[in-house]
């Protein structure tokens, strides 16, 4: 017999004190009598023994008693029993693509029509999509019916098979069926076959439904952002899915910055890919977008995001008026330069102060000037130059640095730069092709980090925080000439680092921050209100499942489809529907029933509350309540 908890029934050993205490009787007298009276009355007492056993069991009490003791013991060992029982349609998990692809013509209503027809007594629907969403869990017909009327299509990629594996938990415990409604032309994670074949092998029915048929389409399927001298560029690329060669008419919407719209066309062949390119982006949101008829329209458009970096007052703080990171900070979109030849009385009008002094030192009644507006928010940077020799600089200056300097040296053969963290500002530079002759010797300072050294470990990139500002420590000198440190400015990414440097410290972060794939999740750093291209919600958890502008916290974000696969509408899905039957038909065993485990506690706790009762009235029949 199955219980929970066996040791439970050493509780039935109760039953032995409720016996002797029906027998209990007052102790005998010990008298001299004959033996054959004592003989006879051994009989007698024997007979009476026997007349009181007869007595306890046919009292109503002690049978009552002993049956409760005992029903006590079965509900504490946690008694049950198994049964097979068939599969129920009570319970029907329903999950429903919404991956892009359904957006093609009447895909997604006819499978909301499908899923409609398997509605049964207990429902749960999970929306498929790169996290399965669960819509309903465990509702009426009516509550699914809702839930129908609502749901439209994301465009991202569905996970089937997490959405299968969420629908197995749904019913491990009574059973029921899947209905997995989908086109079945691309998916994420694993095979949905194989975790139809796993859920079946737990004894849960699943079905697949196919809707939809191929159709012809035409889209933006790929696009990446670079970041030039001064500007910003685009390339998409677009692809034919059509059986013939097709010329598309492409209309791009540019930023806020005054550029004009442009319009242009685009060969592209029958299946094949072609590109183009935007220069000169503008801050705000770019619209690309394909005059075309096809059968798809969620690819047919593409954002783009620059963030705004106007307002930026840069100060540059030189003794040398021909330096290469002069020159890249004019280029700088939507900024300001203003080029001093020492530090002014006040920076507070400045977002980012650049000191490039080369052979004249910071003036010592600058530098309480440059902590107060470093403590205060401020951002600077230091070029590394022979004026930043310990013997040169204040010592109070010298303990702005994240670095500790110790001299200028020399590098007669050159030394080679790594990078030692990951970071937007250096992830494009390419370290391999730098090569230093003249460097400043220093150490890294406790609490400082280093994104770039020498080979040798010498810090080249380096920067901390001072109260709420950034002090930035750039080690690779720009100085031309025969007396040049490095080759760092002569390479063409030497503009682009500038450019990535600024918008890291005003917070603005990297470009591909702004502009994200569809089935993106991310976490905020809070609950707060988001505006999706669609409706506006209070989350702390976003997944990015429509194509358009996502407003998070002052930013704009733009999000594109971007995925060949999802795209593809010319895909037939009747072998993966072919394959999933085959492995049915293969299968040596199917499974109609499954297991299930039967709790009788709630019906001991009926019994015994009546013979509480039953007690109750027969002690009040004998007078004795």
């Amino acid at each position: 017999m199955p219980f929970q908890t066996p040791l439970a029934l050493a509780a039935l050993l109760s039953v032995i004190p409720l016996i002797i205490i029906y027998m209990l009787r007052p102790k005998p007298a010990v008298l001299s009598i004959p033996s054959l009276m004592f003989v006879l009355k051994l009989e007698r007492e024997r007979k009476k023994v026997y007349a009181s056993l007869t007595k306890i069991v046919r009292d109503p009490l002690f049978l009552i008693q002993l049956l409760m003791l005992i029903l006590l013991s079965i509900g504490a060992a946690g008694y049950y029993y198994t049964s097979n029982e068939p599969l129920s349609g009570e319970h029907t998990v329903i999950v429903l693509d919404t991956s892009a692809s359904m957006q093609v013509e009447s895909r997604f209503e006819e499978a909301v029509g499908i899923a409609d027809g398997y509605v049964s007594k207990k429902n749960s629907i999970i929306l498929a999509s790169s996290t399965p969403q669960l819509a309903l869990e465990g509702g009426s017909a009516s509550a699914a019916g809702e839930i129908f009327k609502k749901v439209k299509p994301g465009a991202g990629t569905a996970d089937l098979s997490a959405a299968i594996t969420t629908g197995m938990r749904l019913l491990s415990n009574g059973g029921g069926r899947i209905i997995v409604i989908s086109d079945f032309t691309n998916w994420d994670g694993d095979d949905p076959v194989a975790s139809k074949n796993l859920a079946e092998s737990y004894g849960i029915g699943v079905n697949f439904v196919k809707v939809g048929k191929p159709a012809d389409n035409i889209g933006i399927i790929n696009g990446w952002i670079e970041a030039g001298a001064g500007e910003y560029g685009y390339t998409g690329v677009v692809k034919n899915y059509k059986g013939e060669s097709q010329t598309v008419e492409i209309e791009a919407g540019r930023g806020t910055s005054g550029n004009a719209s442009k319009s242009f066309t685009l060969a592209v062949p029958a299946g094949g890919t072609n590109q183009f390119t935007l220069a000169n982006l503008g801050p705000g949101i770019t619209t690309i977008s394909l005059n075309v008829k096809d059968d798809l329209s969620v690819d047919n458009k593409a954002y783009i995001s620059i963030p705004d970096t106007s307002g930026q007052q840069v100060l540059y703080v030189t003794d040398n008026g021909k330096l290469p990171s002069k020159t890249a900070l004019s280029l700088l979109p939507n900024s300001d330069l203003n080029i001093q030849k020492s530090v002014p009385s006040s920076l507070d009008n400045y977002s980012l102060v650049v000191l490039a002094q080369k052979e004249t030192p910071i003036a010592n009644g600058s530098v309480d000037i440059i902590e107060n507006y470093v403590r205060n928010g401020g951002n600077v940077v230091f070029i590394a130059s022979e004026a930043l020799s310990p013997e040169k600089t204040e010592v109070g200056l010298v303990k702005l640095l994240p670095v500790k300097p110790i001299g200028v040296e020399e590098a007669e053969n050159g030394l080679g730069v790594k990078e030692t963290l990951q970071n937007s500002i250096t992830k494009d530079i390419k370290t391999e092709e730098i090569s230093v002759h003249k460097y400043m010797n220093a150490t890294e300072r406790t609490g400082s980090t280093t994104l770039v050294s020498t080979e040798t470990g010498i810090p080249v990139l380096s920067y901390w925080q001072i109260g709420k500002g950034t002090i930035f420590y750039m080690g690779l000198n720009d100085e031309l000439g025969d007396g040049a440190w490095n080759n760092f400015h002569n390479l063409p990414e030497y503009p682009v680092f500038w450019i990535k440097l600024v918008e890291w410290l005003g917070g603005i972060g990297d470009i591909s921050e702004y502009n994200l794939k569809t089935g993106a999740l991310t976490s905020l750093s809070k609950t707060e209100e988001v505006r999706t291209p669609s409706k506006t919600l209070t989350t702390n958890r976003l997944l990015f499942d429509e194509v358009g502008i996502y407003e998070i916290s002052g930013k704009k974000i733009a999000v594109n489809l971007y995925d060949d696969r999802e795209s593809n509408t010319t895909v037939d899905a009747s072998e993966l529907i072919s394959r999933a039957v085959a492995e049915d038909e293969s299968r040596i065993v199917r499974a109609d029933t499954y297991t299930a485990k039967n709790d009788i506690t709630n019906y001991l706790i009926g019994v015994l509350f009546l013979l509480i009762l039953l007690e109750i009235l027969i002690v009040r029949g004998r007078g004795e309540l």
